[in-house]
């Protein structure tokens, strides 16, 4: 099996929530028995190497991203698991800020497939595992076979029972909580934040950044209950002297005991502050657990971290960010990043969704401020059409314009947006994906164009 029939089979059963095309229902399994198996069959590698446990609604890909970067500067060879993927699928499963080679992927799931088709035959697997749980198990066998020294690991929804969750991290670290997933983590912050407090283990240590009180409280019980120290992340450290240049932040990290560490942020927006306050507290308890990680390094990964897709500038004059907020706590932290970046500038707006987010709530925090709303479907089964987008938020925006596609969209924006103005791709990381391939595609071409082509011997 190659690397496109890996993919194209694992595309078959079904992305983490997917729709399906009668009924537009959520298809989705959530719980630990299949992977609990699976891991069994390949010998428990997670428990091989250390890692690190990521939760959270908002910020917990960055956080990800954060801690790998700092790992990667105290020189440990790093694994990181994040979803979902904007591009190409091997994206998710990376050793040292390299995605795992198509090749290696594919031998990697050829062989896992055989592993399933036996369990199934011997009745210990009841079901196939779904698209995440086979990623999950291939992620933590390709870190153990690469020997890496910590593996930083981002769970896909909630916690308790996600796949990721049958890792025993040395810390845990949960970010801020917002709504997101109801249907499937519950209607209240107090059930969303339980979910997500089910990644913390006894005696284990824990780092939360979801300063919500109710949510706090939530975590706070779980991590006594557990036995679990718990660092709260907006008690114990602050920013201080903060300065910012087109939305790229230093300051110092200082916290009561005297730590000071000038950090300038690779990643954009106010909210990135908050989430690199949460990746230095994790990374001072991993210290403190032996590990050599210095404040020097800690300055260094945070100045150094990708994370693509978040307010992700690909285009200048005008400029064209993509930005993956897709619940109303993400949207408010763009249209904060308006106000204090772009407050007397014109803004157009490229908007799709999915159909299971909070579509109204994020219209009303963003449309009003857009000179013109520009609305599509990402390539996605579970995507909002452009039109139920346009009757949803027809009264916030005077100029609300349909394209059928994000290239499309994109290409519809760049023509009415003059050198001076920005323009802003969000609302699903699927719209993100699709404009980051079109981006991508045109540079390949054009670097292509720009190579000499070989004379022709007659």
């Amino acid at each position: 099996m190659d690397y496109v029939q890996a993919t194209r089979y694992l595309i078959s059963l079904g992305n983490e929530i997917r729709a399906s095309s009668a009924e537009g229902v959520a298809a989705a399994k959530l719980g630990l028995e299949n992977i609990t198996v699976l891991l069994d069959e390949l010998g428990y590698p997670q428990d091989t190497y250390p890692s690190v446990l990521v939760a959270g609604t908002n910020g917990k890909g960055s956080v990800a991203a954060m801690m790998d970067a700092i790992l990667r500067a105290a020189s440990l060879r790093t694994g990181l698991y994040t979803s979902p993927h904007l591009v190409e699928i091997n994206e998710r499963i990376q050793v040292s800020g390299e995605p795992i080679p198509p090749s290696d992927f594919a031998a990697l799931f050829t062989s896992l497939r055989r592993r399933i088709e036996s369990l199934l035959a011997s009745g210990r697997l009841r079901f196939h595992p779904t698209y995440f749980e086979c990623l999950t198990a291939m992620g933590m066998e390709y870190f153990r076979q690469r020997s890496v020294g910590m593996a930083v690991l981002e769970v896909g929804m909630g916690g308790r029972l996600d796949a990721t969750n049958t890792a025993t991290p040395c810390v845990s670290i949960i970010t801020p909580i917002d709504f997101d997933h109801e249907r499937f983590l519950g209607t209240t912050i107090e059930a969303i934040a339980g979910e997500k407090a089910g990644i913390i283990k006894p005696g284990g240590m824990v780092v939360s950044a979801a300063a919500n009180p109710a949510a706090a409280e939530v975590i706070r019980r779980k991590a006594h209950d557990q036995g679990a120290r718990l660092v709260e992340v907006w008690k114990e450290y602050f920013a201080a002297n903060i300065h910012s240049e087109g939305g790229l932040y230093t300051f110092r990290a200082v916290d009561d005991d005297g730590l000071s560490i000038p950090v300038r942020l690779s990643l954009r927006g106010r909210h990135q502050i908050d989430n690199s306050l949460a990746a230095i507290a994790a990374a001072r308890e991993l210290a403190r657990l032996g590990f050599p990680i210095s404040e020097a390094s800690i300055g260094q990964g945070l100045t150094t971290a990708e994370w693509p897709g978040r307010l992700e500038l690909i285009h200048e004059r005008p400029e064209v960010f993509l930005d993956g907020a897709h619940n109303p706590a993400g949207a408010r932290a763009l249209a904060r990043f308006w106000e204090e970046h772009c407050p007397a500038r014109r803004i157009f707006l490229i908007y799709g969704a999915m159909r299971d987010k909070a579509v109204p709530e994020i219209t009303e925090i963003l449309f009003p401020r857009a000179a013109a709303v520009i609305l599509t479907q990402p390539d996605q089964a579970r995507a909002t059409a452009p039109e139920t987008l346009r009757d949803i938020s027809h009264d916030l925006n005077p100029n609300l314009l349909i394209e059928p596609s994000p290239a499309e969209a994109l290409q519809r924006a760049l023509e009415l947006a003059s050198p001076d103005d920005v323009i802003f791709a969000t609302g699903s990381l699927f719209l993100v994906g699709d404009l980051r391939r079109k981006v991508l595609a045109d540079k390949s071409a054009d670097q292509r164009a720009a190579i000499p082509s070989p004379p022709r011997y007659h």
